[in-house]
């Protein structure tokens, strides 16, 4: 097959292939989406290389030779304009030109976006050639297509970006098909998001629209989990002709796998598939779900995703369009990527996974969705037998990892049978001291680890919240893992998961201000922080978790092995009232001060030194006023607790941004 075109410096393949059977598969990929990068060149998971990886990758396994290469094409505004408002599509198209500072100011408004001067073009690029596959492939031209493409597009909204997503690149592609290019024949696509997070834009893009199917599986928490809401429930099915064609399953936990993917797969989206019967199908192609993204926190390997596409090709004559969304590991992102071209290709038959053991609540998200579904889709009325929900991982099997994401690395191997059992027979006793970080990386030295918890679990402190911790979906980060709406930032969550024992409020005699101008957390904007001397309102926490919150509030790489804050700690700060952390100096919030008991258990807190105080005072240190996203998250968590109005509550924050110290 012959390329059509190698733009933005890539290799040219002119190989022509002769074989009659192989399938034409098309692949878009092109250098000028690398412009857009962080303005002030920090590291972010939304960055180049994640294209320039999977290139690569595929390079070396001679994927492109086989391939027809397209060129990159911006898309018309006027096909944008069917999925955002024209006042989005002028944002985007003017961002790149407007100057540094404007662009800064326009992207801190924003939901985890930024904008520089290649943004506009590569935004642009990204939904162009989405469009461009999508349409050879339904014209018959080819009959697969992978777009590799940034910036992603599923979170943007009809009048917003955000999640890193400027256009909704797939949401425009379904659009054009449908809308501009009848002549096609494409009246039902079905849209696949495997992407961690659910695809929010996408999903009300096509709310009443009943041409569309939109399946989305994700991880999300009950809505703690990105974009913090409950519009990825399972409740959410659309609503007048389209209801019953949004179709949402929401994982309630992280570390989700091939089998929970499969499962999902094999009794939601394969039977629903054939009630629909697509003409074209549509994939999301996150790869944040795999196994050791740093965002995702689930465990799908790259055979897994080929098991899940190779079941979709089963469909519309195997016309199937990948669009690149999330995937953050480097690695994972690049291997996932060849694993979905090798079965486009038809390279190699596609076993299927060994027999596994999805969670328990896997299968109680699909009964749910598939009871709620049922009304739409009489494929799924009928009740999944108990012989096969039975079959479940053991709720505390956790499977240490490492950092390769090779399919044939033990750590990434699905639950089996034999496998429960040897756990169950040998095993067992000592699970308990083999503990996982969010991310389902092994935590050094587990024995010691679980040792010193399991020690200082018996002794309770309250932990006092002044900041955005007030809130308690956003203290509920620092436990479970997550986000809220306005982070910027992924929280990994504690090692220990339990929640707080109990929640009261308290007010204590020391003054709450804001200061420094930017965090990773927040973006620009101050953020919260108590005089060791003066006056807050305050929300106080009980809970066995202050060594994990200290840790995550000051340096999040700092090995756990002992704890940050010990019961000698505990002794010294009762008698001298404050003491700094030196393992988390580096921090802004290392110093640890005691504000009293309450039912004869100190009340802890965590705020800055008192060196700090003179650098703020002297300008050293900015004092800042908080963003709108942090201060709505005060004021979100002093409404909710019944301490204040929601006047009330933005009045103190906004006296505590601006009284001098």
């Amino acid at each position: 097959m012959m390329e059509e075109g190698s733009g933005g410096g890539r290799s040219n393949y002119n190989r022509m292939n002769d074989a009659k059977n192989e399938r034409r598969v098309g692949l878009i990929y092109d250098q000028r989406m690398c412009k857009h990068r962080t303005p002030y060149g920090d590291d972010h998971p939304e960055k180049p290389d994640r294209i320039t990886v999977i290139w690569n990758k595929l390079e070396l396994a001679g994927i492109p030779q086989r391939c027809v290469i397209l060129n990159a094409k911006e898309a018309k505004d006027e096909y944008i304009c069917a999925v955002h408002s024209k006042n989005h599509v002028n944002l985007i198209r003017n961002i790149s030109s407007k100057e540094y500072s404007k662009r800064n100011r326009i992207a801190s408004k924003l939901n985890s976006i930024y904008l520089n001067e290649g943004s506009s073009e590569s935004a642009y690029l990204a939904a162009g050639s989405v469009i461009e596959v999508a349409e050879k492939v339904a014209k018959g031209e080819l009959n697969s297509a992978f777009a590799i493409v940034r910036p992603p597009g599923h979170h943007a909204e009809y009048d917003e970006a955000m999640g890193f997503c400027l256009f909704n690149n797939i949401a425009i592609a379904a659009s054009f098909l449908l809308d501009q290019r009848p002549e096609l024949g494409i009246n039902k696509i079905l849209i696949v998001d495997w992407d961690v997070h659910h695809g929010n834009g996408t999903q009300k893009t096509f709310w009443s629209d009943p041409r569309v199917l939109f399946f989305s599986v994700h991880r999300h928490e009950f809505g703690r989990f990105y974009p913090a809401n409950f519009d990825g429930f399972y409740t959410m099915v659309g609503e007048g002709p389209g209801a019953g064609y949004n179709i949402n399953v929401p994982w309630e936990n992280g570390r989700c796998g091939d089998a929970d993917y499969l499962a999902v797969w094999d009794h939601v989206l394969v039977p629903v598939a054939k009630e629909f019967n697509p003409d074209i199908i549509l994939v999301s192609a996150g790869f944040d779900a795999a196994f050791g993204d740093p965002l995702g926190g689930c465990r799908l390997t790259p055979h897994g995703y080929s098991v899940l596409l190779k079941k979709l090709m089963d469909f519309a004559q195997g016309r199937i369009v990948l669009a690149l969304e999330g995937g953050y590991n480097l690695d994972s992102l690049a291997n996932s990527a060849l694993a979905c071209m090798e079965v486009l290709l038809e390279d190699k038959p596609i076993s299927e996974l060994s027999e596994a053991y999805p969670f328990e609540s896997t299968w109680r998200v699909i009964q749910a969705v598939r009871q709620m579904l049922s009304a739409y889709w009489p494929t799924l009325a009928d009740k999944l037998p108990t012989k096969l929900t039975d079959q479940k991982a053991p709720p505390h099997i956790l499977l240490s990892s490492s950092e390769s994401d090779d399919e044939d690395d033990d750590a990434s191997k699905i639950i089996s049978k034999d496998l429960v059992q040897a756990v169950e027979d040998v095993v067992e006793p000592i699970l308990n001291l083999k503990i996982e970080d969010y991310h389902g990386n092994e935590v050094k030295n587990e024995v010691n680890s679980a040792l010193w918890r399991s020690k200082l679990s018996k002794t309770d402190i309250w932990y006092a919240g002044f900041g955005s911790n007030m809130w308690k979906s956003r203290f509920l980060c620092y436990i479970e893992g997550g986000q809220v709406i306005g982070m910027k930032k992924l929280c990994s969550g504690s090692v220990d998961r339990n929640p707080p024992k109990e929640t009261r409020w308290k007010t204590f005699p020391h003054r709450l201000f804001f200061g420094r101008d930017f965090t990773q957390t927040w973006g620009p904007g101050g953020v919260a922080f108590l005089d060791p001397r003066s006056n807050s309102e305050d929300k106080a926490y009980m809970l066995e978790q202050f060594n994990d919150v200290l840790l995550q509030e000051n340096v999040p790489d700092h090995d756990m092995n002992s704890p940050l804050f010990d019961l000698n700690a505990l002794d010294s700060i009762l008698n001298e009232g404050s003491i700094p952390v030196e393992a988390v100096k580096r921090g802004w919030y290392h110093n640890v001060v005691y504000l009293g008991m309450e039912d004869d258990i100190p009340i802890l807190t965590m705020t800055c030194p008192l060196s700090a105080m003179e650098s703020f005072k002297s300008g050293e240190i900015p004092l800042c006023a908080p963003s709108k996203d942090y201060a709505d998250t005060l004021v979100r968590g002093l409404v909710e607790g019944k301490q204040l109005s929601e006047e009330e509550a933005t009045t103190y924050i906004q006296v505590a941004s601006t009284k001098p110290l």
